[in-house]
């Protein structure tokens, strides 16, 4: 069968609207050293504004998941609602004059951005059904370059506190109204379906959607607390005599090529298979937490280079777990599979964003990332050694 028709120019528009979306999940993560003095936080209680949001997105994406909304709600009107609403959360920090304020303004743009991320992968894949790796890579990638957008606004030391919210804000706005008005769904859909409070126990029962699910975890336990302390991790590294203690503009770029290993992960995966790109990543990403203490104390141009490495592997993965839990996962039971997927994972994670500050408080930055090894050691393990699967007989069938 011949692949849809703009397929691609659709892509290049989710995409692009998933990138403005995203902007907003690191807003006050990469203004932390302002609102710390603005509100007299502790180093705890910065780590717990990045752990909020992630928080937040795991109690939408549950409630998404048990109320089956990313299978009943049209995705067009779920992606565009979910991106207005986490705009004005992510602008309501401006407003906050208190800690517990803060907090629950960036509970709300994680509850929001539970509407933006995972039905994004549903409606890459109505488009594609060869190539579905690099489509969802695709998405995972403009998912990665948006949350270093604010790393970047910081990085370039001049821009006031309003702006850098404000202006992640605005590409959220941007985003729904370009979903809004410019997408539509592909000629490969995902059949609807009413509400059933058995659809999770249909998602749990397939295999291959347990699998994937597995090692998505434990990529998950490392992801999240690179992206979020890469930046102290920098600047403490850079801390010693004769070097500059300012991270500048690299935490962007660490975070921000991770988009290029996202790419190239679905692409590479949808020729040797996902299994293959996936243990290769997870092996990766898990050598580079072993060096970190080694990279710590290493010559700049070496600390910077295995971390751009690093940035790469750690994300290349992600989107091959997605894909194969659309391929796994009973067809009319998508939308809920990648949902509780994602809403796991990210539970999971703010057990290292608060733990790798915590270490760094007692042993100090250099063994801070150490730890962080142990995800894809377990990832490795969980998704096995095999060929890639074959999906379930309810994929196969689409």
């Amino acid at each position: 069968m011949s692949e849809p028709t703009g397929r691609w120019r659709q892509l290049a528009l989710l995409a692009t609207a998933e990138l403005l979306g995203m902007s907003v999940w690191f807003a006050a993560t990469a203004v932390a050293p302002s609102l710390a003095v603005n509100l007299a936080l502790g180093p705890a209680q910065v780590g717990w504004l990045t752990s909020a949001v992630q928080l937040g997105f795991v109690v939408g994406t549950l409630l998404a998941a048990i109320l089956n909304l990313a299978d009943i709600i049209p995705a067009l009107r779920y992606f565009a609602g979910a991106a207005l609403v986490a705009a004005a959360a992510n602008a309501a920090l401006l407003l906050a004059g208190s800690f517990p304020a803060a907090l629950a303004t960036r509970v709300l743009t994680g509850v929001a951005l539970a509407g933006v991320y995972p039905p994004a992968m549903k409606m890459a894949a109505t488009w594609f059904r060869r190539g579905r790796g690099v489509a969802i890579g695709t998405i995972v990638g403009a998912l990665t370059a948006g949350k270093a957008l604010p790393y970047l606004l910081e990085g370039l030391g001049t821009v006031p506190l309003a702006p850098a919210v404000l202006i992640p804000s605005a590409a959220a706005i941007l985003a729904g109204a370009l979903i809004l008005f410019g997408y539509r769904d592909g000629p490969l859909p995902f059949p609807a379906r009413p509400f059933s409070w058995g659809l999770i126990g249909a998602v749990l029962r397939e295999p291959g959607v347990r699998r994937a699910t597995g090692g998505y975890l434990g990529h998950m336990w490392e992801l999240y607390a690179f992206w979020a302390w890469v930046p102290a991790f920098l600047a403490a590294a850079g801390g010693r005599p004769g070097e500059p203690a300012s991270a500048g503009l690299w935490p962007f770029a660490v975070v921000a090529i991770g988009a290029l290993g996202a790419v190239w992960g679905g692409s590479v995966a949808d020729r040797i298979g996902r299994l293959a790109v996936v243990r290769r990543a997870l092996m990766v990403s898990g050598i580079c937490c072993l060096c970190s203490p080694i990279l710590f104390v290493a010559p700049r141009p070496l600390l910077l280079a295995v971390l751009l490495l690093w940035g790469v592997a750690v994300i290349a993965d992600s989107a091959q777990f997605s894909a194969m839990v659309t391929e796994f996962a009973p067809a009319h039971a998508v939308g809920t599979a990648l949902t509780l997927q994602t809403s796991l994972g990210f539970l999971l994670s703010i057990v290292t964003i608060q733990a790798v500050p915590a270490v760094a408080g007692l042993l100090g930055w250099r063994w801070a990332m150490l730890g962080l090894a142990l995800g894809p050691a377990i990832g490795l393990l969980l998704v096995g050694r095999g060929a890639r699967p074959l999906p379930s007989g309810a994929a196969r069938g689409r």
